[in-house]
């Protein structure tokens, strides 16, 4: 299946002129770029970054007692 789509893009993209092939290799480069920058920050960088894009009322609606009550809302164990 993957060569299959790689040689549609080849044969669509062949019969384009030069200079727009080149423009279709530049946006080509820059997605394979992307898919292959390597994320080296620590987990706990990632996590914040996450979390920062959580909006603060999204958070006010987590339980306060999660860690103790956790099988109550995963399960619904009764409270403790």
């Amino acid at each position: 299946m993957q060569s299959e789509i790689a040689q549609t893009i080849f044969e669509r993209v062949k019969v384009l002129p030069l200079d727009e092939q080149k423009e279709v290799l530049e946006i080509i480069e820059k997605k394979v770029s992307a898919f292959q920058k390597e994320d080296t920050r620590p987990i706990w960088e990632v996590i914040a970054e996450i979390s920062s894009e959580i909006p603060d009322e999204e958070w006010a609606k987590l339980p306060s007692d999660g860690s103790v009550n956790h099988d109550y809302y995963l399960y619904g164990a009764p409270k403790k």
